[in-house]
């Protein structure tokens, strides 16, 4: 299990659409807009885990239509993200969240992992690696993995927003830096949104 969890946050440290994510809304919002961030893509977590025990996301990622909706459809949320943090530039650090921009915030999140087929791979071809057929059900130990990894995943996203709501505090003091940020942000987001739509499907 030390091993998986290693292996686990040695990924997690890689760059992708849910650090972006929580990052900004860390930023824009707060502890409580990373942690809600963070809660989000902890329940995509779960989704994804119970998907890939059950084998739907075998058959999600063997199916070319639907992975490909799947694909367009994750390109076309960051595309939108990073056009509204290009829209409202100064809007970093100078937002007061409230319960239904949390409440947006989490469902947002939960959206933004669950629409990136990176995931749905990641979770079918990692997970099992994981697995000893000769230890019991696979099913069950697919969801215990997935638990495990959930719980990581949620802790480190929240220390990610955290560390956006450091950044929030002192974009809130320079209106130009929080300008930049979301400058540089929504370039982020366009790579990303790129990067998703032009990524070859599983053979």
């Amino acid at each position: 299990m030390l091993i998986f969890a290693g292996a686990v946050m040695a990924l997690l440290l890689s760059p992708g659409p849910n650090m972006a994510f929580v990052m900004a809304h860390g930023m824009a919002y707060g502890l409580r807009g990373g942690a809600a961030a963070a809660l989000g893509i902890g329940l995509a977590d779960l989704v994804l885990t119970l998907l890939t025990a059950t084998g739907v996301t075998a058959m999600v990622a063997a199916w070319p239509p639907s992975f490909d909706l799947i694909r367009y459809a994750g390109a076309a949320y960051l595309l939108w993200m990073a056009y509204k943090a290009m829209r409202r530039p100064g809007e970093l650090g100078r937002v007061a969240a409230s319960q239904a921009t949390l409440r947006a915030v989490f469902v947002r999140a939960m959206l933004n992992s669950l629409l990136n087929p990176k995931a749905l791979l990641f979770f079918m071809v990692f997970l099992p690696q994981f697995a000893d057929p000769g230890k019991g059900a696979v099913g069950h130990q697919l969801i215990v993995l997935g638990c495990v990894l959930t719980a990581i995943s949620t802790v480190f996203h929240a220390l990610l927003g955290s560390v956006g709501g450091t950044v929030r505090r002192f974009l809130g003091r320079h209106a130009r830096a929080a300008k930049l940020q979301s400058r540089g942000l929504a370039a982020l987001l366009v790579l990303l949104a790129v990067r998703l739509a032009v990524m070859s499907r599983p053979v």
